[in-house]
């Protein structure tokens, strides 16, 4: 068996009355990430953890911020294709493992429903992935609600 860990970073820029999606999931919010997709960082960073452990390059290579296929696409569905790619390579999922970094909304209450709408697009079980958050104590872009961070990694394994 082949094992292999990928990492994944992902920023968005947080714009007043913009909406805010995170693992799938609307957030009620005054600010919201804004991008080319719907801006979901916590799956942008699943999919760069994805596609660098099977050496995939990144998500901008296969879903480039200039094409209007992704203009406003959720996000699952890119991730749903990273996991294609990864299994054309003969890999699968093993667990991931993400962090989100940003000082409001409160994400707790909605961990379980982005665990489960990230389970869905990846065809994996909930417990095999883990989402976490955290603020960075009113420093920095995130701590003034400028941005938001995600970085997650994976593991994937080839038998």
């Amino acid at each position: 068996m082949k094992i292999k860990v990928g990492f994944g970073f992902d920023v968005h820029q947080l714009k007043d009355q913009h909406p805010f999606i995170l693992g799938g999931v609307k957030l009620e919010h005054h600010k919201g990430a804004f991008g080319h997709s719907d801006a979901d960082v916590l799956v942008h960073a699943i999919c760069d953890a994805l596609l660098g452990a099977a050496s995939l390059r990144d998500i901008g290579h296969h879903f480039k911020n200039t094409d209007e296929r992704w203009r406003g696409i959720s996000s699952l569905i890119l991730l749903t294709e990273c996991v294609r790619l990864i299994g054309e390579k003969g890999f699968t999922l093993g667990n991931v493992d993400a962090m989100l970094c940003l000082e409001a909304p409160k994400i707790n209450p909605h961990v379980p429903e982005m665990k489960k709408n990230i389970a869905q697009a990846m065809g994996c079980d909930e417990e095999d992935i883990s989402i976490k958050a955290t603020t960075n104590e009113t420093m920095g872009f995130i701590g003034r609600e400028e941005g938001v961070v995600a970085y997650a990694v994976c593991l994937i394994e080839k038998k």
